[in-house]
């Protein structure tokens, strides 16, 4: 876990709250395993609720636009997002070292709502987020008011086009001959990513990836160690269906998505009685700042509907 100074580390394991512009914003620690804490943050007054946002798999919680985060809490939620085991500044074990599997993960969420006193939540999750998300409405369906799957796979369910596409693939294997102590190297493994996940709707903005690439590397003393995730296990058990789900849902999905196909959308839709699909047109596996307002709008409607 990246060390913090003396101070500052009692401060946010007391719970630190602070003006963020004009928005209250608590970062503290939470524990959900022995020997196991996740850095989370809070933004925003649970007027109307609280909203939990679960990043994708590597990924820690600076890749959520703060942008999303500050419509959110403006319309009178408490919004909360974290670093996954393995991630940020949460608990970091060696490369290759996997102490948890899905469901752990999904477990988290509800450890996390426990530590803020959180009865009932919204959850929004991207990617690996979505799946877990399902995992934690379905197994604990009192603790859960509204599901936002973006970028996410239907629990459970096959569908057609499933796979990574073949260039990402590729990528990904040049991950075993990558020097973890060059920066640079890392920042241009990340980069390419980010690059072969996008969309065609927009230029691909360089600038603003590599400012969260670098806001990743500063808070996290192993980026290697993210990559345990795709290392990750857990048997469903037929009950754990999507198509269980019991609650208002929003599907969120780029036409262009390479790494969870569309297709994966409109499993979910058909599967989820009384879901919401919003299509992307020309977006990938990525939240577009662009995209925002849409989504950030979509989002309350669904929270505001009752079950």
């Amino acid at each position: 876990m990246l060390q913090l100074n003396l101070i500052t580390g009692f401060l946010l394991l007391c719970g630190l709250s602070f003006a963020h512009g004009e928005m209250a914003m608590q970062s503290r620690f939470v524990k959900v395993g022995d020997g196991v804490q996740l850095f989370t943050e809070a933004t925003g007054q649970p007027e109307r609720g609280t909203i939990l946002l679960t990043m994708g798999a590597t990924a820690s919680m600076v890749w959520w636009p703060d942008s999303l985060v500050t419509l959110l809490a403006k319309a009178g939620y408490q919004v909360v997002r974290f670093d996954h085991r393995d991630t940020g500044q949460s608990t970091t074990n060696l490369p290759g070292d996997v102490r948890y599997d899905v469901f752990d993960i999904a477990a988290d969420l509800i450890a996390i709502l426990d530590a803020y006193e959180v009865e009932t939540a919204n959850l929004v999750g991207m990617s690996l987020g979505g799946y877990v998300s399902q995992i934690a409405a379905i197994v604990h369906p009192n603790r859960v008011r509204s599901l936002t799957l973006i970028a996410s796979e239907p629990l459970g369910i096959a569908y057609e086009g499933e796979g990574i596409d073949p260039k990402v693939l590729q990528h990904f294997a040049g991950m075993a001959d990558l020097n973890w102590t060059d920066r640079q190297a890392v920042v241009q493994f990340m980069l390419k990513i980010a690059e072969l996940s996008a969309g065609s709707a927009a230029p691909f903005d360089t600038d603003l990836i590599l400012r969260r690439i670098e806001k990743e590397l500063q808070r996290t003393g192993s980026m290697q160690s993210a990559f345990n995730h795709s290392m990750m296990s857990g048997e469903l058990a037929p009950n754990l269906n999507a198509g269980r789900l019991d609650l208002p849902v929003l599907i969120v999905h780029g036409s262009e998505d390479p790494i969870i196909s569309v297709s994966a959308a409109h499993a979910s839709s058909v599967n989820i009685d009384g879901s919401q699909l919003l299509l992307l047109e020309g977006r990938g596996h990525e939240i577009l700042d662009a995209d925002v307002p849409r989504i950030a709008e979509a989002i309350l409607v669904l929270a505001a509907r009752e079950k």
